[in-house]
C-alpha cells in the first residue's frame, strides 16, 4: 500500500486558464517523497542531521490525464517501484474524487553531503524500512 499524501490546489497554483500550472505536480512529487520519508521515521532533516546524507533529485515524469483546479481535493499515493544499489525510484499517483488525474516518478540518489553531494549505497536498514513502508501500507 503506498503512502497517502494530501492538499488541496489554491489559487496560486492556477494559471491564466484556471488550471494547475504543469510544474506544481512536479512540486508535489517532490513534497509527496518527503512526506513518505517522515512517515517512513526519518524526515530529510533528520537523516541529514543524522546520517549527512541528502537525496537529490536526478529524474522526475509526470504524464498528465485530467486537469486540476482551484480548491480541488488531491491525494498523492506514493511508494518505492525500485530500489538499486544508490539510488532508488518512487512512483506518485494524483487520484482527486477516487480517480486518476497524473501519474509520475522521480528517481533519486542516496548522497553524502558533504561539500560536494557524492551518491552512495543505500544503508540496509533503509532499504529494509523502504521497502517495509511500502509493502505494509
Amino acid at each position: 500500500m503506498p503512502a497517502i499524501y494530501r492538499f488541496d490546489v489554491k489559487w496560486g497554483d492556477t494559471d491564466a486558464a484556471g488550471i494547475v500550472f504543469y510544474p506544481n505536480f512536479y512540486k508535489w512529487m517532490d513534497e509527496a517523497t518527503h512526506h513518505f520519508f517522515a512517515t517512513a521515521g526519518f524526515s530529510s532533516s533528520r537523516i541529514l542531521a543524522e546520517r549527512q546524507t541528502i537525496i537529490p533529485l536526478l529524474e522526475a515524469h509526470c504524464q498528465f490525464k485530467s486537469p486540476l483546479q482551484f480548491e480541488d481535493e488531491v491525494e498523492v499515493q506514493s511508494e518505492i517501484q525500485e530500489l538499486r544499489k544508490k539510488v532508488f525510484k518512487i512512483g506518485h499517483r494524483f487520484i482527486k474524487d477516487g480517480q486518476p488525474v497524473a501519474e509520475g516518478y522521480e528517481i533519486r540518489a542516496w548522497a553524502l553531503f558533504d561539500e560536494k553531494p557524492k551518491a552512495f549505497p543505500i544503508p540496509e536498514d533503509i532499504k529494509e524500512i523502504l521497502l517495509a513502508e511500502t509493502s505494509n501500507r
